[in-house]
């Protein structure tokens, strides 16, 4: 090929077919939430709020407790084939979703479907060291998380939508389902596990990925078992499972907890709680691009360290008190412009964790990545618990606030976490990318 030649754009496709997963994938997460405190759930099966939490929870426990096995065989078998698996088998669950009778069909589905996207992210994290320039991993990675936070802020007012308009709750796990099936066929077609191994990608395309990088060949090496020695050793990353467990029982609120803050609290109906806490979560939306642009323009002028730190960090304590602001108001148009405030502290500082588990985890990326995503969702699965626990045992009249001020907690430890990162440390030395 001519490598003067113009390069190719394989690399935006690839990057926005993961974006448009996880744009599925998170709306696949969410929809449950707003399904259950739908009246057309209520008025088909009758739960606790005990069983409520644990249904909620199931997803996160399974998704925290896969992370490592999937990473391992994303790093053994790649991800082309994986991903493409994951995405169907978490759309058939959630297309069995509108086939539940009751609490235990509940609990499996949504474990399946935890056990399934668990894979997701390590394996695209890996995926963004080969198809992202090394000095725009920031932005790369901020897209494809931005995906699942737009799914995440479209899954309340969708999902709502379809159960009035459908007139029953069933229609949202049918069609969720069925259209997840059809973007694993896409994704299956578009995607390639490396440059070099793209019919369409040319070499100039490739040379300009492979900057910085060597001879840039697809790794012949295989991750055979997960690097325990030196997992349990880092310091480093510990640091990071601290910030994802505390930023995820924080975030968690605004996915699983928001809607029923509006109808509770602020007495809002069905109908209008979907469409304010999509309005909350889009406004966290704009948080995701802006914080991967922030995170590539502060690496280049302080360094990796200070320039994955800082975002990550000081957002967190940011969101900390937004939450405060928020339980202040009783309008509640305003509550959610401060939670969607907070949404977008939140996610401002993401792509510089993501960013920073790129740079510390060598070739054992996907199962690092797992083994951090593992901590964090072990925050998420504990939330619901945690919220109601503290509810019970402190919330005398009934307005959420010790619950949220929990949450408030979370960021602000995982701001003090996120100081002590070091994203010029490599968990295995040699093995830095």
């Amino acid at each position: 090929m001519n490598t003067a030649a113009k390069p190719t754009s394989v690399r935006h496709q690839i990057i926005a077919s993961a974006t448009l997963v996880a744009f599925l994938m998170y709306l696949d997460r969410i929809c449950l939430a707003e399904i259950i405190k739908s009246d057309s759930f209520a008025r088909s099966i009758d739960l606790t709020q005990g069983q409520k939490d644990l249904i909620k929870g199931s997803f996160f426990w399974a998704y925290a407790l896969a992370q490592v096995p999937a990473g391992w065989l994303s790093d053994r078998y790649g991800a082309r084939f994986l991903i493409t698996l994951y995405i169907a088998a978490w759309s058939l669950f959630t297309l069995g979703t509108g086939f539940c009778t009751g609490f235990i069909s509940l609990m499996l589905v949504r474990f399946g479907c935890g056990l399934a996207e668990a894979g997701y992210y390590p394996a695209s994290s890996g995926l963004m060291t080969r198809w992202a320039h090394i000095e725009n991993r920031g932005f790369a990675s901020s897209a494809i998380t931005w995906g699942g936070r737009v799914g995440g802020a479209v899954a309340p007012m969708l999902t709502i939508y379809l159960i009035v308009t459908a007139g029953d709750w069933r229609w949202v796990g049918w069609m969720y389902g069925g259209a997840g099936v059809f973007v694993a066929l896409l994704y299956w077609r578009v995607f390639r596990d490396h440059p070099r191994q793209h019919p369409r990608c040319n070499e100039s395309e490739i040379a300009l990925l492979a900057e910085g990088r060597g001879a840039y060949q697809p790794d012949p090496r295989t991750a055979r078992s997960f690097p325990w020695a030196a997992a349990w050793k880092s310091h480093n990353l510990w640091m990071s499972n601290g910030t994802q467990f505390f930023t995820n029982i924080g975030w968690a609120f605004l996915v699983l907890s928001l809607g029923d803050y509006l109808k509770v609290v602020l007495h809002v109906g069905d109908k209008l709680s979907g469409t304010m806490t999509t309005v909350a979560l889009t406004i966290g939306i704009i948080g995701m691009p802006i914080g991967g642009w922030m995170t590539d323009y502060l690496s280049r002028r302080f360094g990796k360290r200070m320039g994955r730190m800082l975002p990550m960090s000081v957002s967190k304590f940011i969101a900390a008190g937004l939450y405060f602001v928020a339980i202040s108001t009783e309008s509640p148009w305003l509550a959610t412009v401060w939670f969607g405030l907070a949404t977008f502290f939140a996610d401002f500082g993401l792509p510089a964790m993501w960013t920073t588990m790129q740079d510390i985890s060598g070739r054992n990326q996907a199962q690092l990545f797992g083994w951090c995503n593992m901590w964090g969702n072990f925050g998420a699965a504990i939330m619901p618990m945690l919220f109601t626990g503290v509810l019970k045992a402190y919330d005398t009249n009934n307005d959420y606030h010790e619950g949220v001020w929990l949450c408030a907690g979370a960021f602000v430890l995982a701001g003090l976490f996120a100081l002590f990162l070091n994203a010029e440390n490599p968990v295995i030395k040699e093995d830095a990318v």
